[in-house]
């Protein structure tokens, strides 16, 4: 049933509003998803402040065009997951569920370019932000700590050497 312009004039206004506020948008197929896989995605989704719709191609590439970046050529049906505070949440997010469900990445939008399978995953595969400063934060302790193992064993080998002389 063909939709009249001015629900699609709506539907272009949200999309427009939904791209604005997003950090980056991953593409997933739909064909042969379940609305049981679909149901579990959103909720894991909502958890992060992501979110996942289904959209016309040809609207969604009339606001990308607006956005001056490239439109898809994507020939399967196709649904977006949005995410709007972590960058990489959204890409993480379905990668853990096409391990187990019948999810699969087509691609995505990171930085305002649109980048392929293969780049979504390896974002999907990094590390939160937090253990990622968590690493940071030990490689740079890790000097100091050292120096400070090294002034001990000082300390540490005299009383060793005291206590064996005591005995």
């Amino acid at each position: 049933m063909p939709i009249s312009k001015e629900k699609k004039s709506e539907i272009l206004k949200d999309l427009e509003e939904k791209i604005d506020q997003q950090k980056s948008i991953v593409f997933v197929e739909t064909k042969g998803l379940k609305t049981k896989d679909i149901e579990t995605l959103k909720k894991e989704l909502r958890k992060e402040n992501c979110s996942f719709l289904i959209a016309k191609k040809t609207l969604l590439n009339i606001v990308l065009k607006n956005k001056k970046i490239d439109p898809l050529d994507i020939e399967t049906q196709f649904g977006i997951v949005l995410g709007f505070e972590d960058e990489i949440a959204p890409a993480r997010i379905v990668y853990k569920k096409s391990k187990t469900d019948n999810i699969k990445i087509l691609g995505g939008i990171f930085e305002n370019e649109i980048k392929p399978e293969q780049e979504i995953i390896a974002l999907a595969q990094l590390p939160s932000r937090n253990v990622l400063l968590q690493r940071l934060t030990g490689s740079i302790c890790y000097p100091l700590t050292g120096f400070l193992n090294i002034l001990q064993a000082n300390i540490k080998g005299l009383i060793y050497a005291l206590n064996s002389i005591k005995k």
